[in-house]
């Protein structure tokens, strides 16, 4: 079949990480449409660059090439997709969807299985990182998938990311994300109570960087977290807690089916 050449994203999800994401899509060469949820803020700044703003999730799949969701969790992307005024209201036969959200495997395979019996297409692709990486255009990707959908993506997704890793079948990269938050959130809290404990204990806070930074303990969310203490800088952990809860819980559930 013809390859597809991407021309125009619809970008659903204009949040903290969303903006960033939208902003390299622009800056990189593509239109890009827009749809707002609860925060004007930036949706208007990618509308000022060039950014289309439409009303709803349908319009955007009717005017995009490629659509990428942005959302909270399962229930959200589930809303998107089949809410009255949702994706499968306006998609087109071809169209692909990517969701970058922290999403539920099961549902991304049941999600993918509907919308293939209507020829759209829909990969999983969330992202590792902030909302600083995202700026940057420097996101971590895992893909799961058709190897050649990814490959018509593909320049798209270098766009906001600098390392894209295939993970298997559509519902891979849900799972490997679920893994990767899993391990990230256990890290944050051990390293919260370190830093705490280090606090009442009255050590000296670069020595305990140095120790920690320089060892088997080291870890690259210590070393976020570190600069709260240091330079009184939260800026890179820019993460709800209601969303790790409910990361930890998706992981929860996903192992709850397995031998384990």
């Amino acid at each position: 079949r013809n390859k597809m050449t991407i021309k125009t994203v619809g970008l659903i999800g204009v949040g903290l990480m969303g903006h960033g994401i939208g902003k390299n899509i622009l800056e990189k060469g593509f239109a890009l449409n827009v749809v707002a949820h609860r925060n004007r803020e930036p949706v208007d700044d990618l509308v000022k660059r060039g950014a289309k703003e439409f009303k709803t999730a349908s319009e955007i799949a009717a005017h995009s090439d490629m659509v990428i969701l942005c959302v909270t969790g399962s229930p959200q992307v589930e809303e998107t997709v089949y809410g009255e005024n949702g994706i499968l209201k306006g998609a087109k036969k071809g169209l692909i969807i990517a969701d970058c959200s922290t999403a539920v495997p099961d549902s991304t395979i049941k999600i993918a299985a509907d919308l293939a019996k209507q020829s759209i297409t829909f990969v999983d692709t969330p992202m590792t990182s902030t909302p600083k990486e995202a700026e940057a255009g420097k996101l971590g990707l895992m893909v799961g998938g058709d190897a050649s959908v990814i490959e018509t993506i593909r320049p798209v997704l270098n766009t906001f990311s600098d390392l894209i890793v295939h993970c298997g079948a559509t519902g891979a990269a849900h799972q490997v994300k679920l893994i990767n938050n899993f391990m990230s959130l256990a890290h944050a809290a051990v390293a919260a109570e370190a830093i705490t404990v280090a606090q009442k204990a009255g050590i000296n806070m670069e020595s305990l960087r140095d120790v920690i930074m320089g060892g088997g303990a080291q870890s690259i969310m210590f070393g976020r977290l570190i600069n709260v203490p240091l330079h009184d800088d939260d800026s890179h952990a820019k993460f709800a807690i209601r969303n790790g809860r409910k990361d930890l819980r998706y992981y929860t559930n996903m192992t709850e089916n397995m031998p384990v």
